[in-house]
């Protein structure tokens, strides 16, 4: 009898001996990690709403010229805290004109912080906008909290040669005159004249006369046999003017003149009976050199 009292009691001490430690335990495991659990990036910090927030406040802010400062002080006002400056750092004098603003990335600072970098374009130069904003999780509302820093864009990736593989030059001759007279009825009007020169059961849609066919000036048929191929086309597109007829014979305008654009395909053609057709065109890969 007294065996059993006495485990009867030990079991109570350890009860409550382990209902004060838990607590006791997270207590001093807050205390080691700042009283915090560690920031979630993606569930925490709504990434694409600030990026589009700080998007729109660089179009305002890398813009400028002396003329119209009045007007960019009100269109940055919504981005600022109050009590900001209306210019935001700029002295009202000279100007910049700044365009292709894109996402490049976004450090997240904590639940209620981020810089969000941007990508833009000026003049020649392509550079970088670092934008600090925060972001008031009760209201869920932006507001730009910080200056903003131009940084340089990195430089372009060298692009290693990739070296050309053996081209058959018989499907290439075979092919040349079927593909030019494909592009010219993908840069025509009429789509019905088009699917002359699709695949069974492909239907194909050009640029309705967006642009005039000028050449095909050079096509890559890789030394593959079959009755299936993918083959590279470069085409030398019209580009349209615009302009109204002119009695001139040349435009003094460069603008007002037709011109020419170089484009490349990849194609997927068929031979079916004694002709090739398109079976699929889209964008080509890299060049080769």
């Amino acid at each position: 009898m007294w065996t059993g009292r006495a485990v009867l009691w030990a079991l109570i001490v350890v009860i409550v001996v382990n209902g004060v430690r838990a607590p006791f335990e997270r207590f001093t495991r807050q205390n080691t990690t700042g009283g915090s659990a560690p920031v979630s990036a993606d569930s925490e910090f709504p990434v694409s709403r600030a990026t589009s927030f700080a998007s729109q406040f660089a179009a305002v802010y890398l813009n400028f010229e002396a003329i119209r400062s009045q007007e960019r002080a009100a269109r940055l006002a919504p981005y600022l805290p109050d009590g900001a400056p209306p210019q935001f750092g700029w002295d009202g004098l000279g100007r910049m004109a700044a365009g292709a603003v894109q996402p490049y990335g976004t450090e997240i600072v904590d639940r209620e912080n981020a810089v969000v970098t941007l990508a833009f374009q000026s003049g020649s130069r392509r550079q970088l906008l670092s934008v600090p904003v925060f972001h008031d999780g009760e209201t869920d509302r932006f507001v730009v909290s910080g200056r903003p820093g131009i940084l340089p864009a990195p430089t372009p990736a060298n692009l290693p040669q990739v070296p050309a593989g053996e081209s058959d030059e018989a499907a290439e001759t075979e092919l040349r005159t079927p593909l030019a007279d494909f592009f010219k009825a993908y840069a025509a009007s009429d789509n019905a004249s088009l699917q002359r020169y699709a695949a069974a059961g492909v239907t194909l849609e050009g640029f309705g006369g967006a642009f005039t066919f000028v050449e095909l000036k050079n096509l890559d048929v890789p030394l593959v046999g079959g009755a299936t191929r993918d083959v590279t086309a470069t085409v030398v597109w019209g580009v349209p003017s615009g302009a109204s007829p002119s009695a001139e014979p040349t435009p003094s305008d460069p603008g007002d003149m037709s011109g020419k654009l170089e484009q490349a395909y990849l194609l997927t053609v068929v031979k079916q009976g004694d002709k090739w057709f398109v079976k699929d065109i889209r964008g080509a890969k890299r060049s080769v050199g």
